[in-house]
Parts: structure tokens; C-alpha cells; sequence
């Protein structure tokens, strides 16, 4: 749980937020999909384990947790430190009679496009209240990270590591997708991640992985198969990290083995952008052009800003114009793919923004692994 100064700093930079933008309250969804989660545990201090919470964020006083009725036995609510609980049948309604009886005007919501229920949106929606979109500002705000933060991002990368080693130490031949996959995702439960966590794949026969995420399955694995399991989980703290490399026991075919090529060069030149003062957008372009001028282009953003929420403000992608601050955290996954969108490589690594270049949260070089390494034959 956060310190008293840290909780303190975090309301003031967002009530920050609000002020400058005219706001007299701030409604922060959050829900049980993962990823979404974490910005009620940001402002709250609580799990969200099912359905569906609300923080109610006022400029001036103390904040509200707002739960569905339905959702009374669900979860510890003694947990958060935030004390004032509601439980209304429909919160929406409730929200919007309270903004009315406190002559509230315009309220901010954080998660109103993805994550706020229709009926709720359909009460707020119904009266004079003004329903101000806050994800930007919400982001924003939170973007830079706190020493005790920073410790929690480094707790959930020694986690994912963790996971990430008992992989190759299961991955053979023989095996399925998902039972090679199931002894980290044991680690990553066993050491705090909970269901936090979303570990899916990119895979496929003759040393190339198709351009699209899936689930591990049954489907058994080959000597030639080229396997990309996207890890990314949290730590206790409920910060996200994310990580993967790619797992080959036969060769690469050449497009994978030209993608390889230009894997390291991409990675450590937007490793050496990512400094105080550079715009999100040139991280992004000196990854593209790399990839660019080995005949690939990319599948979607280089990037994202990351937290207790696993997609957060800024994107690192071509028209993110905004410029980065020292200790921001950042998830780096490009997708390179082939001309025909049918055969792909893929790694992730998690950064943290320094003042003249990028730290990368993890210690594991980028290579194809065939399953002999461990971490002191590789890292030492």
C-alpha cells in the first residue's frame, strides 16, 4: 500500500488536471477486464476481483468509492484507504443525484468510451450534468512515476523475468502452447501478479510466427516452430510490466531471420531516444525506419506509456506529440510484419525514461532461445 506522501502527491497532481480544465468532480471507472483495472487501485487502494467500482474524485474533499449493489460481498473493502463506500442499485443514478444535490456542472470521467456501463452512462447522459472525457489528463498526470512506484515497476520485472526463465526452462517439443506457457503463469500467480496478468502468443510452423494473437492452446509444438509468448503481467502492487523473446528450437526462415537482423538496432535506437525533452513521435519513427529499410513496416504502435493501468497515455506511435519526462515507464512492442501482413517477429520490453537515454527494465539480450539457456548461462 502506498504511503500517506504518496497518496498525497498523486491526488494533488490530478486535482491539478481538473482545476486547469474547469472540472468539479472525477469519476474513475474501472472494471474487471484486465488492464482496466488499476486506475480504481491508483485512486483508491482497492482490488477490483469482480464487476465493476468507481472512485468519485471531488476538486475539494474526500473521494467516494461507488460499488453496484451486487457487488456488496465482493472484494476487501477494508483494504483501500479510502473509507466512504456506497452501494447504490444503479451507480449512475446515484452519481448524478449527488452531483445534483453538491450543484456540480462538469464532471470528468476517466474510462467513459471503455469502460463505464451503459446503464450508468445513460443516467449521467440524462441530466444537466456535463460529462467531460479525463483519460488524457488522467494519464497525464500519473505518467511520471514515484520512487515508490518505480520500486513496484522493478518488483513485477524481477516477477515476469522469473516466469519468463521457468518458459524456456518447459519449452520442448512435444509439449502444447499452453503447457509450455503454464509453469510461468504458476510463478506469476505464486508471487503476487493474481489475475493480473494477460499471456497470449504469436506462433507458427517453419521458423515464422503468423501475424496474429492468440490464446495458448493444444495445439502441439514442433522442433520448427517459431513461438512469441507475449508476457505481461503485474506485480503485488499492481503495476504492469510487460516482456518477450522469441523461442525457436530448428532455423529461422529467411524473412524471420531478416527481421531478426534489424530487431537489435531498432531496439537500441529507440532505447537511446527515450530521454527527457524527445517527442514520443521520434522514438517511434527511428524504430519504424529501421525496420523500414530491411523492407518491413509495423503492425500497429511501437508503444505506450504503462502503470496499474496495462494501456495508458502517451502512445509512442507517429503522431504522439508529446514529449517525455524522466521516469516515465514505457512498454516497447514492435510488431514487424511482412508485406503481405501474414508473417511477423515480435519482442516487448518495459523502459524507463532517463535524462539523456532509456533504461530497459530487463537483463536478458535479444535473441532466438532454444530452450537450453537459463539466466546464468546467458546473463551470467
Amino acid at each position: 500500500m502506498p504511503s500517506k506522501q504518496e497518496v498525497e502527491r498523486r491526488y494533488k497532481h490530478v486535482r491539478a488536471r481538473m482545476e486547469k480544465d474547469g472540472l468539479d468532480a472525477l469519476l474513475v471507472c474501472g472494471n474487471q477486464y484486465a488492464g482496466y483495472e488499476g486506475a480504481v487501485l491508483y485512486m483508491s487502494g482497492f482490488e477490483i476481483v469482480h464487476r465493476y467500482v468507481y472512485v468519485l474524485f471531488p476538486l475539494e474533499g474526500d473521494p467516494t468509492l461507488v460499488f453496484p449493489r451486487e457487488a456488496r460481498w465482493i472484494g476487501d473493502k477494508g483494504k483501500p484507504w479510502v473509507k466512504d463506500h456506497v452501494w447504490p442499485e444503479v451507480p449512475g443514478q446515484w452519481i448524478r443525484d449527488a452531483a445534483t444535490e453538491r450543484r456540480w456542472k462538469r464532471l470528468g470521467v476517466y474510462g467513459m468510451n471503455f469502460v463505464m456501463p451503459v446503464r450508468d452512462y445513460r443516467e449521467l447522459a440524462g441530466g444537466s450534468l456535463e460529462l467531460v472525457p479525463f483519460d488524457m489528463q488522467f494519464d497525464m498526470a500519473r505518467s511520471v512515476k514515484s520512487e515508490e512506484e518505480l520500486a513496484e515497476v522493478r518488483d513485477a520485472m524481477d516477477i515476469i523475468l522469473d516466469g519468463f526463465w521457468t518458459l524456456v526452462a518447459a519449452y520442448q517439443p512435444g509439449k502444447t502452447e499452453a503447457e509450455i506457457m503454464a509453469p510461468a503463469v504458476e510463478r506469476f500467480f505464486a508471487r503476487g501478479a493474481g489475475p493480473r496478468m494477460m499471456n497470449i502468443l504469436l506462433s507458427g510452423g517453419h521458423g515464422e510466427a503468423e501475424a496474429f494473437f492468440k490464446v495458448p492452446g493444444h495445439r502441439v509444438v514442433e522442433a520448427n516452430d517459431l513461438l512469441l509468448y507475449s508476457l505481461e503481467i503485474t506485480g503485488a502492487g499492481g503495476y504492469w510490466v510487460e516482456f518477450s523473446r522469441p523461442l525457436l528450437k530448428g532455423k529461422p526462415s529467411a524473412t524471420t531471420q531478416k527481421m531478426a537482423d534489424a530487431y537489435p538496432l531498432a531496439l537500441e535506437s529507440a532505447r537511446k531516444m527515450m530521454r527527457a525533452g524527445e517527442l514520443a513521435s521520434n522514438v517511434h519513427r527511428v524504430v519504424a525506419e529501421t525496420f523500414a529499410k530491411h523492407g518491413f513496416s509495423l503492425g500497429h504502435l511501437s508503444g505506450h506509456s504503462i502503470g496499474t493501468t496495462m494501456l495508458e497515455y502517451p502512445a509512442i506511435g507517429a503522431s504522439s506529440a508529446v514529449r517525455l519526462e524522466e521516469n516515465m515507464i514505457f512498454s516497447l512492442h514492435p510488431q514487424v510484419v511482412d508485406r503481405d501482413g501474414k508473417v511477423c517477429l515480435y519482442t516487448q520490453d518495459t523502459y524507463r525514461i532517463g535524462k539523456t537515454e532509456g533504461e530497459c527494465l530487463a537483463d536478458v539480450p535479444w535473441r532466438f532461445f532454444s530452450g537450453h539457456e537459463t539466466r546464468e548461462t546467458v546473463i551470467g
